[in-house]
């Protein structure tokens, strides 16, 4: 059972998603409006899946009070533990590749305080998908109050609800194989 922060984001991006004229399952970041977030949007995040690497356009100040610093344009993964980044990065991944709601529970701040971070699945204005909206969620007290930068330790990703778009296969067509 997910925290009710992220069960609400995990509700939100459904709907979403299961609009009519949604392709493979994944929504455009424009349909998502970010007032819906209310009291959560400074919990909130969008990553953009880019070459060089999951690139944060946009965090709220929550965040930003956690890691202790601006994170606008930073690479996302340099906020988790060196141990948790393959993780992470395989996490997000999946998000888009399966069309669905990933969530990692991980511990964060100077008192280790357990938390959900949820990434969902936009394309961008490109068609694409290669945007995460993202939450925090905390299941008990973040201490803000620290000098040095929290990285968050990835504990295990939790895929939620079913996948939007089908596993791909492998066929055969007068013995050339198609995906």
């Amino acid at each position: 059972m997910f925290q009710p922060d992220t069960q609400r984001l995990i509700d939100d991006w459904t709907v979403l998603a299961r609009a009519s004229g949604v392709r493979g399952g994944i929504p455009r970041r424009a349909a998502f409006r970010p007032e819906t977030l209310g009291a959560r949007m400074p919990r909130a995040f969008l990553v953009e899946q880019r070459r060089e690497g999951p690139t944060l356009r946009v965090a709220g100040g929550w965040l930003e009070l956690l890691h202790n610093r601006p994170l606008g344009g930073t690479d996302f993964l340099a906020l988790w533990g060196p141990a948790s980044r393959p993780l992470v990065a395989e996490t997000l991944s999946q998000a888009l590749r399966q069309a669905r709601p990933m969530v990692i529970v991980a511990r964060a701040g100077a008192g280790d305080a357990t938390v959900e971070v949820t990434m969902t699945p936009l394309r961008g204005r490109s068609g694409r998908p290669d945007r995460i909206l993202g939450l925090m969620a905390p299941a008990e007290p973040v201490s803000l109050d620290h000098d040095m930068p929290c990285l968050l330790t990835a504990r295990l990703a939790v895929a939620a609800g079913d996948p939007g778009r089908p596993d791909l296969s492998l066929a055969a067509v007068q013995g050339r194989r198609l995906a």
